[in-house]
């Protein structure tokens, strides 16, 4: 019955926008699952990440470089890891609660630069003429950018699995359980927490990156705050420290943020309009995952520690 309802093309930009949340979920979970840092500015990096490319890149960007593409991504790998050495600096050696206020605050003074400083960023007529990615090949755009975050996200996940399991991933997890005993074991937690703030922080530009490219066009209004809870919604329905449980996470919410968008075509009786209730669908999921599966849809196996593996359920290697 979808099938007549969602086209092709669209189903594939849909997907493509999934993958960008999974890329975002992957990057919180570094964050958040990994060393328990609490970051309230996903939509923040996002989007420094988005502007950094689009105004590299963007034939109507007023800073009129027009540079392909892997300029825009080194510029949002760069400036996106300067912001968060910037933003842990003077919170990282503080309780975690403070960490959350400084990103809250973070995101909402990059959204008010972006939409106030039109010299640099067109303002709220937000920037155009952004270049579609690997224009050369003979494939339709919508199935290139499929397989490029596709491609995007098969990386990323293998490296942080490998993260995952590494002496430095042990580190982290140990700081998330107990960061006096990781302390009491002679590890630097302060420097621990900056390199995953700033791993995560990179891996969320990167799919803002690939957002404008998909989108081609970029606003302030792409910044709403909202975007960051869709995030945390997707690493708690997932399960906190899982990479595959983000991944399965932001597939979920995206499949109902968007698949709302065609329940009234589909299989709602006509005159009942269901899509403003999205936000109620995702609330009422959030409660039941609690209520049933409260480490997530897909948890982590056992929690790795510095020192050696406690194992919680007797399985095998989680990521």
């Amino acid at each position: 019955m979808l099938a007549g309802v969602i086209q092709p093309r669209y189903l594939f930009f849909l997907l493509s926008l999934a993958g960008m949340y999974v890329l975002l979920t992957m990057g919180l979970n570094v964050q958040w699952g990994y060393a328990g840092l609490i970051n309230f500015s996903v939509a923040a990096f996002w989007g420094i990440g988005a502007y950094c490319a689009a105004l590299v890149t963007a034939s109507n960007s007023p800073l009129g470089l027009e540079l392909h593409p892997v300029f825009g991504l080194v510029a949002a790998v760069v400036v996106s890891a300067l912001v968060a050495v910037l933003i842990g600096i003077p919170t990282l050696r503080l309780r975690e609660d403070y960490l959350a206020i400084a990103t809250l605050g973070l995101a909402e003074v990059v959204r008010l630069l972006i939409l106030n400083e039109e010299q640099w960023t067109n303002g709220s007529a937000g920037v155009s003429g952004i270049p579609r990615l690997f224009e050369g090949l003979p494939f339709d755009s919508v199935i290139r950018n499929f397989y490029v975050v596709l491609g995007l996200i098969v990386v990323v996940y293998l490296f942080l699995r490998r993260v995952h399991q590494s002496p430095w991933g042990r580190v982290l997890r140990t700081i998330r359980a107990d960061e006096d005993l990781a302390e009491a074991l002679g590890k630097d937690t302060y420097a621990f927490k900056m390199q995953a703030f700033v791993l995560g922080s990179v891996i969320m530009a990167a799919a803002g990156v690939f957002y404008v490219h998909l989108n081609l066009y970029l606003g302030p209004d792409d910044l709403e705050p909202i975007q960051t809870f869709y995030v945390w919604i997707a690493v708690i329905l997932g399960g906190t420290g899982s990479n595959r449980g983000a991944m399965i996470g932001g597939l979920t919410v995206v499949a109902i943020l968007e698949g709302t968008r065609f329940l009234n075509t589909a299989v709602i009786p006509a005159g009942v309009d269901v899509a403003p209730l999205r936000l109620l669908f995702v609330g009422l999921l959030i409660i039941l995952v609690i209520r049933y599966r409260e480490e997530g849809l897909l948890p982590p196996q056992h929690e790795l520690v510095a020192g050696g593996v406690a194992d919680e359920k007797g399985g095998g290697p989680d990521e």
